[in-house]
């Protein structure tokens, strides 16, 4: 069964690269794009690391994390929000790899790297929250037995997971050379507060002691903001 994750894991990767690889250097209209392989290669170290740590010490998360989605999603609303998250990060490499290709809003060396660096610093709070709770599904669903985590950077926050991914979607279009990449952040931020506030109403009706926890960990996504 670990030969098969393993293999799964690999596949995964490599259909992510291919997509990336479309993604970016088409728009782009060459190969002579280096925010953009550096943002590939800033991505694929990140979440490769974290994919040998979850095979290693956690297979079952990785199985989880590997069920993702708008078809791996078990109520319609969370089907309507994944398919539009997915949307909008594929449409933000689309629009600023077509930015770099047009020159409409160039990002100055330093600034792209600082990008790329917001982006590996997502994954790593990414990471953070899946190593302090086994339950982190890439899909809303409550498994049997499972617990509300209240430790690590859930203490801070009760959504760790989309904390990370907002640090990451910041970061995305300044690593690929385009300040109105950002421009993204109006749709995805809404986005995300419908998929948390979806998640809630599931977690609050369905896992015991959630609604103690939110009480105590005031802030969903953004300490001191929400």
């Amino acid at each position: 069964m670990r030969n098969n994750l393993w293999l799964r894991t690999i596949a995964t990767s490599v259909i992510g690269l291919i997509a990336f690889g479309v993604l970016l250097f088409v728009p782009a209209g060459t190969f002579a794009y280096w925010q953009g392989w550096l943002f590939i290669l800033v991505f694929s170290i990140s979440t490769q690391a974290i994919g040998i740590y979850l095979a290693r010490r956690d297979p079952a998360l990785l199985a989880r994390r590997l069920q993702a989605g708008p078809t791996a999603e078990q109520r319609t609303s969370q089907r309507v929000i994944s398919a539009l998250a997915f949307g909008s990060f594929a449409a933000v490499m689309v629009f600023s790899a077509l930015d770099h290709r047009f020159g409409w809003s160039p990002v100055p060396t330093w600034l792209s790297l600082v990008g790329d660096g917001l982006v590996a610093v997502g994954l790593y709070i990414n990471f953070l929250a899946l190593r302090e709770n086994t339950y982190s599904a890439s899909n809303i669903r409550v498994e049997q037995g499972q617990t509300v985590v209240s430790t690590g950077p859930y203490a801070v926050a009760r959504h760790p997971i989309y904390a990370g991914a907002l640090v990451m979607v910041v970061g995305l279009p300044l690593a690929l050379d385009s300040w109105l990449g950002l421009l993204a952040l109006v749709v995805t931020i809404p986005v995300l507060v419908w998929r948390i506030l979806d998640e809630e109403d599931l977690l609050n009706s369905d896992l015991p002691g959630y609604a103690n926890y939110a009480q105590r960990v005031r802030f969903r996504l953004v300490p001191f903001v929400w």
